[in-house]
């Protein structure tokens, strides 16, 4: 094919020879102003998604190039989904670099929070997960709320260098540099191919800026701790929040369990009545049932009543662990990652939470 070539959508290198295998495009693709890949093609055009080869050594290997030069590095979270979307040990990869954090998603929130106190729970939150930003800015790539003031702040830290957009898969990297691209008159074939499936972007694409320097939208770590890689396509959208999310309040009595679908339950063991606030995409049924009925409510009803997965899909699905948790003071939140959250402030009281092998909730100061 001579003259090397990368797909515009997801990074990686175009061949011609061997098709089913990543970067593969047909000859005749090539003559089109902006080359893009078989598989993107089709996630753009029909919303289908081919497996591919990468590895999560292969993102590491990419991700080992950030300290090697000096760069800003912009972090993008999942405001919706922080702690699923956290990359540990990003110190590894900084090599001493200046980090600006930024939390999407914002209008997925409840509308009555204030911005401002997102962004001190979010300091917080990095510095108790040893990370230390210069700065710290909310925005949603998608409706464009914030994201040309996120970009000034950029521009306030690159000092003229590069720039790393980094992240675990589904943050919403590729959504944000594409409305900066279309703020800035790009056309629609230049986009990078985005998408709610994991690991859309499989390999650093770079978006050349004005003094010469280069924007870099690397690929997506997975990060196996969350559900959405556990479930299909079609389960994600259940539980992928496309609006602001309308916060449920339950009132429980001690051995009362509520059922998020057949994906995660958390039972309430002990304590005085108090509320359950549930944080998690409208489109999730939630199911409550005495303690004593739980177990045989799943086992009886799991992919039917309580779904997602749905009952085709609940056959591969892992197991539940149980953990046990004694609540401190002050309110806390009961993190699923990948799903959201539950908040609760009985000290003292003891609940049980149940997810996938594999899954690990964790507890966290209340982010409102």
């Amino acid at each position: 094919m001579g003259e090397r070539m990368i797909c515009a959508g997801c990074g990686v290198e175009i061949q011609t020879e061997k098709e089913g295998e990543t970067g593969y495009t047909p000859e005749s693709a090539l003559k089109r102003d902006v080359v893009i890949c078989q598989r993107c093609f089709r996630l753009k055009h029909y919303n289908e998604v081919q497996d591919v080869s990468l590895t999560d050594d292969d993102f590491l290997r990419m991700l080992n190039q950030l300290g090697s030069q000096k760069a800003l590095i912009v972090k993008v979270v999942d405001l919706f989904d922080f702690d699923g979307s956290w990359l540990d040990g990003m110190h590894r990869f900084t090599g001493g670099n200046p980090v600006l954090l930024v939390g999407n998603k914002v209008d997925l929130l409840p509308k009555s929070v204030k911005r401002s106190k997102v962004i001190q729970w979010m300091k917080k939150q990095a510095k108790e997960y040893g990370l230390k930003p210069v700065d710290v800015t909310l925005m949603s790539a998608e409706t464009g709320e914030a994201v040309l003031e996120t970009a000034d702040t950029i521009e306030k830290y690159r000092n003229s260098g590069d720039v790393y957009v980094v992240g675990c898969t589904n943050v919403g990297k590729s959504t944000f540099i594409n409305k900066l691209l279309r703020e800035f008159g790009a056309e629609d074939e230049a986009m990078i191919t985005t998408s709610n499936i994991p690991g859309t972007t499989l390999d650093m694409i770079d978006v050349p800026l004005d003094d010469g320097s280069v924007l870099y939208d690397t690929p997506g770590i997975i990060n196996h701790n969350q559900l959405s890689h556990l479930l299909s396509k079609k389960d994600l959208k259940i539980i992928t929040p496309k609006k602001e999310v309308k916060p449920i309040i339950f009132q429980l009595q001690p051995s009362q369990t509520l059922f998020f679908g057949a994906m995660g339950r958390i039972d309430f063991i002990e304590g005085a009545q108090q509320s359950f606030i549930v944080y998690m995409s409208n489109d999730i049924h939630i199911h409550r049932t005495k303690l004593e009925k739980a177990d045989e409510l799943y086992t009886n009803h799991a992919g039917r009543l309580l779904s997602p997965p749905s009952e085709e899909d609940f056959s591969s699905f892992p197991p539940f662990n149980m953990k046990e948790w004694k609540i401190p003071s002050g309110k806390i939140d009961i993190v699923f990652p990948g799903l959201g959250w539950i908040t609760i402030s009985g000290e003292g009281s003891v609940i049980r939470t149940h997810v996938p092998d594999g899954i690990h909730v964790t507890m966290r100061d209340s982010i409102f």
